[in-house]
């Protein structure tokens, strides 16, 4: 007899069970039972526990609502989303201390503790707060304040448990009749500077802002006062937000589903009275100005883009349309980073922190060092205002700031030197000494050059000679005849540097011409970079350079041609061609056996530092072959790691020590690896990842279910019928080995190569991957996949 049915079979003998005594009125034991029409109240008699309708609904539920106010407000549901359809409900605790709610022998909710109990005791405390224990144990084996409904309590730990992996938010009704989840929800967002937010669906509605010591910066209201105390704890185990009560009163804070607000409440004068309400105005509609513009709601128009900044596009900002923003009136360039300044911006709402970082011990000297020598970095603000202390710095654009007519933040904004104004002249004693500097050193470059220049000329053939190997040159109108003039019928793909065109040369070869668009951030040292590279690498997993054109401003480079062009056409969910699991594992061996021969068995050892499901292409048999080098950098000698201002590559796949501090090894590329291999397995896009019951990315959600023992469930449900299970989770282990916070913590691909094809090796255990908080700068947690680079653009990949 299976467990199910004997539960079922001793609830129908009743006679076994005592009813609850008026002895112990708040709390059951195994030999007790809650049916509908009893409750139990709280030893103080501030809570109750039973069975209720809302509203005009007949349906019924186990919840939690307060004992002395006449107007019945529930602050828990535990069956929200299965309602009870009559009276037959009971609640009941078993002798290990798991909980279920039955009706008619069939179980509508339960709910199982941390770990067994010996002497099982359920029990509801004056703060509204359910809770299982062991005896007279203080500790709890499980609690309702982890499992919130619509309501936060004084008291009650709002946010994450991160050893847990536990979330807790608040999820506001469908509406006044009906508990079950409804559209509006409100948590803390896990960002190396969290901050909480009001989700409508998959949609950012409000965001309060992160929390400065006194409050979160986008709520001012929410400051000490009489009434309530404020409380933020952030730290590797936890991050959470509760208040407190300084009096005596009733208090409760939840999203509104009805009017698309949070709002606390405080129960006076025999009703409850409205404290506080999130949003406050229309300037904190999520992103309303866009990137770089502020809204001041006694502004006409509320957005205004901040000073040194214009609009991007002046006919929509024209017509009230500030959805696209502002962009800077003079471009940074990470060259002259030592020439850059801040400037002070007061009364702001901080942006959003998707892209932060914080550091609690560094004081704003500090912090304005690190932003200057981070070309990523555009602004920086302390993170704790109250003794100016710590450092939060933002790394690309900044989006959602809002200017108060009074309080608010300072935020220090990176600018071009011309911006800067008289605050950066230099006094007259300085700039003679830089004026005899800058002589000294033109005449030392003047002499270098006129070396450089003779050298270049006695050495140019020899260096041609050395670097071309051999690698034909194509005339310009070959590839334009071939391409049907560059026809954009002959478009077959676009990466970040420009359009790749299919061509067919005379002698009956398909070809792929990839030709650098005019602006393509990709100069003549990448292109010259790529050609040199691929000509001096052969493998059957690497693509295969044939020649090259090189025309006025015309870059082109000629490859063989892939008629199943990326790979991104065939793994993810959306397209309608999936790969079944056994071509998906020989794809993943594929790729690693090529960035193996990248790394270790080739004559240069070479970092790919854009590897993604796009730079795969396909050859007609769908074998794997990585592609596009323009971003590869190859090491000689002893070099294992190099530091770059300059950091390039893809949202979502870079490595958390080299989005930050630009510090890139071959570590770099098995974590772009561990990223690519789960999303082959979950046919599911890192940076394109939503889950309704949390906000990470893919890297977190693998995360959360390998620590749950349900990793199998990352795995495509298509795949079922055709897959090795040791195959998937022996990927699934090795993808999160290679996604691991730290590079030295993540294996070669002389390992990972071992790990997957060697089914009796012993795979370590992974720890959390770089999606998580932390408070060092080589964690970050990283919106669509696109190239970036830091002179501008650049934004930290990390968890959603």
């Amino acid at each position: 007899m299976d467990l199910l049915s004997s539960i079922l079979i001793v609830t129908n003998l009743l006679f076994f069970f005592f009813k609850i005594s008026y002895g112990v009125p708040d709390s059951i034991t195994p030999s007790q039972i809650l049916s509908d029409g009893d409750t139990i109240v709280s030893r103080e008699g501030n809570f109750v526990l039973g069975f209720f309708s809302p509203g005009s609904s007949k349906n019924r539920y186990l919840g939690i609502w307060y004992k002395s106010i006449p107007v019945q407000t529930v602050v828990w549901v535990a069956n929200r989303v299965r309602p009870i359809y009559d009276t037959s409900g009971i609640l009941m605790i078993n002798s290990t201390g798991n909980l279920n709610v039955i009706q008619n022998n069939s179980v509508v909710w339960s709910a199982s503790t941390l770990k067994e109990a010996q002497s099982p005791l359920l029990q509801l405390l004056d703060t509204g707060n359910l809770v299982v224990t062991d005896g007279n144990s203080e500790d709890y084996l499980w609690e309702s304040f982890d499992y919130p409904s619509d309501t936060m309590l004084p008291g009650m730990k709002y946010g994450w448990d991160l050893k847990r992996g536990l979330n807790r938010r608040l999820i506001a009704w469908k509406n006044w009749d009906d508990p079950s989840p409804g559209n509006f929800i409100f948590e803390i967002t896990l960002h190396n500077y969290p901050e909480a937010y009001l989700w409508q669906g998959s949609a950012i509605y409000f965001r309060a802002g992160p929390w400065n010591g006194y409050g979160f910066s986008g709520s001012p209201g929410l400051k000490p006062n009489p009434v309530f105390a404020f409380k933020f704890v952030y730290n590797q185990d936890e991050a959470y937000f509760m208040f407190t009560l300084k009096q005596s009163l009733h208090s409760r804070a939840l999203p509104n589903q009805t009017n698309s607000m949070f709002q606390r409440f405080t129960w006076t004068e025999q009703s409850w009275k409205l404290y506080q309400s999130l949003p406050i105005d229309y300037c904190d509609t999520y992103a309303l100005c866009g990137a770089y513009g502020r809204c001041l709601v006694t502004d006409s128009p509320v957005c205004q883009c901040l000073k040194g900044f214009k609009p991007k596009s002046q006919q929509r900002w024209d017509s009230l349309d500030w959805s696209q923003g502002c962009v800077r009136d003079k471009r940074l360039s990470c060259e002259e980073k030592s020439t850059h300044g801040f400037l002070k911006f007061s009364g702001l709402k901080l942006p959003d922190t998707s892209h932060s970082w914080v550091n609690t011990k560094m004081n704003l000297e500090e912090c304005r060092a690190e932003c200057l020598n981070n070309c990523s970095c555009m602004a920086y603000t302390n993170s704790d205002i109250r003794e100016g202390a710590g450092c939060a710095i933002w790394f690309g654009d900044l989006v959602d700031i809002k200017q108060f007519p009074a309080s608010g933040q300072d935020l220090y904004i990176r600018m071009h030197p011309s911006e800067l104004g008289s605050g950066r002249k230099l006094n007259k004693k300085k700039r003679v000494v830089v004026i005899i500097t800058a002589s000294i050193v033109s005449g030392l470059l003047t002499l270098g050059l006129l070396w450089r220049l003779t050298w270049k000329t006695t050495n140019r053939t020899r260096g041609r000679k050395k670097e071309d190997v051999d690698v034909p040159l194509f005339d310009f109108t070959t590839v334009a005849t071939a391409t049907n003039k560059f026809s954009p019928a002959n478009v077959i793909g676009a990466g970040g540097f420009g359009p790749v065109y299919k061509g067919h040369l005379c002698n009956g070869q398909d070809i792929a011409v990839k030709r650098l668009s005019k602006n393509s951030r990709q100069g003549l040292e990448e292109f010259k970079n790529e050609v040199i590279l691929i000509a001096k690498l052969q493998h059957k997993n690497l693509v295969k350079l044939l020649g090259y054109c090189v025309q006025g401003d015309e870059k082109m480079l000629i490859y063989e041609y892939m008629p199943n062009n990326s790979l991104d056409c065939f793994i993810f969910k959306q397209n309608d061609t999936l790969l079944a699991w056994p071509k998906r594992f020989d794809i993943i061996i594929g790729i690693v056996r090529g960035l193996l021969y990248l790394h270790q068995d080739s004559r240069l050892q070479v970092i790919h530092r854009d590897l993604k499901a796009s730079n795969i292409l396909l050859d007609i048999n769908l074998n794997p072959k990585i592609s596009d080098f323009g971003l590869a950098r190859a090491f000689e000698g002893d070099e294992s790691e190099v530091k770059t201002d300059r950091i390039v590559g893809t949202y979502g796949y870079m490595s958390p020590e080299y989005a930050v501090h630009g510090r890139f090894s071959v570590k770099s590329d098995v974590f772009s690896m561990g990223v690519l291999m789960l999303e082959i397995v979950s046919a599911l896009k890192n940076r394109k990842f939503f889950h309704p019951n949390h906000h990470h990315n893919l890297l977190g959600h693998a995360w959360l279910l390998w620590k749950e023992g349900r990793a199998l469930e990352l795995s495509y449900t298509c795949l079922e019928d055709s897959h090795s299970r040791s195959q998937i989770l022996r990927c699934i282990q090795v993808g999160l080995l290679c996604v691991q916070k730290f590079p030295e913590d993540r294996p070669t691909m002389s390992c990972v190569y071992s790990m997957l094809t060697n089914e009796e090796a012993i795979l370590p255990q992974p720890k959390q991957p770089g999606f998580f908080i932390e408070r060092s700068p080589s964690n970050s947690g990283a919106n669509e996949e696109s190239n970036i680079e830091n002179a501008v653009t650049i934004t930290m990949p990390e968890a959603r």
